[in-house]
């Protein structure tokens, strides 16, 4: 695929098939994205790679214990909830999704197992947790970092014809994910990124989020046109 294609066609995956991703294309599709830019090439990153019965306890014990009310343990700070126009995109691109689905705004059942989806991963054949070398915590360009090399995980996925979903909602019961994917403890555990074979006929996979325009995200100085 061209890099614009792949940048433009990408969207998140939320629906995916059973089908099992091969091991090899997976280290491929790693080797390309940490081809991405780290500070003064620090590296901070680490990738476990969960599939099968390991990511079937992780999916269960997110579930249960956010079920049963147990408060996050994300390792990673969450910061203050979204305001103003972050909350608004926060929000459009809930409504967008709600519709695709179906999921009427006062079906609280629906919206639940929406919800839960998060938790188990969005039932994705894999999961890949993203951590970062604990001596570097405290850093600010570490995340930065790590957010960098997401993104060129995704991306790599989608021109090798797989699909995939930065979320938080994994990791938000770090005991679990910390316990069955067997991570170190000097580790911190970032994100999480589903991944999959695209269920084409899965509602939200065809949503594609909105975006601002260039206009309202740069300012140019310097130029004369």
């Amino acid at each position: 695929m061209l890099f614009d294609d792949v940048i433009l066609g990408r969207r998140s995956i939320r629906g995916y098939k059973p089908d099992p991703v091969p091991k090899a294309l997976i280290a491929e599709i790693i080797g390309l994205a940490m081809r991405a830019p780290s500070s003064m090439n620090t590296q901070p990153w680490n990738f476990y790679v969960i599939s099968g019965e390991p990511l079937d306890r992780i999916r269960a014990g997110n579930t249960e214990r956010m079920v049963a009310g147990i408060p996050q343990s994300r390792e990673f700070r969450t910061g203050q909830p979204f305001a103003g126009k972050h909350r608004d995109r926060q929000v459009g691109v809930a409504k967008q999704l709600f519709s695709a689905m179906g999921i009427e705004r006062d079906n609280k059942e629906k919206r639940q197992d929406w919800v839960l989806r998060g938790f188990r991963q969005f039932d994705a054949p894999v999961c890949v947790i993203i951590t970062y070398d604990r001596v570097l915590d405290g850093s600010d360009d570490t995340p930065f970092d790590c957010g960098a090399v997401a993104t060129a995980l995704v991306n790599a996925a989608w021109s090798r014809g797989l699909g995939a979903v930065i979320n938080s909602q994994g990791i938000m019961q770090s005991p679990v994910v910390r316990e069955h994917a067997g991570i170190a403890d000097d580790q911190v555990i970032m994100k999480s990124i589903a991944l999959g074979w695209p269920d084409e006929t899965f509602p939200a996979n065809a949503v594609v989020s909105e975006r601002k325009s260039v206009e309202e995200a740069t300012v140019f100085v310097g130029f004369e046109k």
